[in-house]
């Protein structure tokens, strides 16, 4: 099994940046892809961005405009820089591991709570 778990969320005002961090234990050598997803009030989980063993990035729309998502494969941990946040950002980010052990399977951290202020 995977264990996630992430930080940096908090409170900022519109403008500001903050960069969330996810750190992975336990099987981490069966990992593929890691990534962050977000879930708004009432909202169901959507992709925010994800990063492949291999480097490659995905993006969801425009948001690679203003978010930057990287990995330190010596630690085993993500990384969600978001610059410029907008109150429509303001959401519970969860930290995502697609892993494949027998089958592939997602792992989810708890979420960490990002609340932007206009």
């Amino acid at each position: 099994q995977v264990q996630l778990v992430e930080s940096g969320g908090g409170v900022v005002q519109a403008g500001g940046s903050l960069r969330l961090s996810c750190a992975a234990s336990g099987r981490t050598s069966s990992i593929l892809m890691m990534g962050w997803y977000r879930e708004g009030v009432g909202n169901r989980r959507n992709l925010v961005a994800t990063i492949a063993n291999t480097g490659a990035t995905r993006y969801e729309g425009t948001l690679r405009d203003r978010f930057t998502i990287s990995r330190d494969s010596n630690t085993n941990t993500v990384y969600l820089q978001m610059n410029n946040l907008r109150p429509e950002d303001a959401a519970v980010y969860y930290c995502n591991a697609r892993a494949r052990e027998v089958a592939e399977f997602d792992y989810w951290g708890q979420g960490t709570l990002v609340t932007v202020s206009a």
